[in-house]
């Protein structure tokens, strides 16, 4: 299963979501976009080829509504994670109803795993 977990640079993603991550979920190819500090944008292809998205949308970013336009124009699962206490996007809300409030790292990693495992 080819997982793409897609956020906003506007927050220490390799400590809030990237190191929880690869710390506690394995035997999964999980996709983190900027991780060890790749910057290539990927082509409109690579959204065919992934078999779930998971957004971070605690934060807003034009480059995350454009990947989540893009998974949700190839029917692919769309699941979103934000964080208590931050507003969403509109958008989010109309293009998928499996959207999860999470309060901290530990609750975020439990979430993650019950969508990855399909609870």
């Amino acid at each position: 299963m080819k997982i793409y977990v897609a956020h906003s640079r506007g927050f220490d993603y390799v400590n809030e979501l990237y190191k929880p991550i690869r710390d506690n979920i394995h035997g999964y190819e999980i996709i983190l976009p900027h991780e060890n500090n790749s910057n290539d944008p990927h082509d409109r292809e690579f959204y065919k080829n992934i078999d779930l998205f998971i957004g971070e949308v605690s934060y807003p970013a034009t480059g995350l509504g454009i990947e989540l336009g893009f998974a949700y124009d190839d029917n692919k699962p769309i699941y979103c994670i934000y964080k208590k206490g931050n507003k969403i996007s509109s958008l989010v809300k109309a293009i998928t109803n499996n959207i999860y409030e999470y309060s901290n790292i530990d609750e975020m990693v439990k979430i993650i795993e019950n969508i990855i495992r399909g609870e």
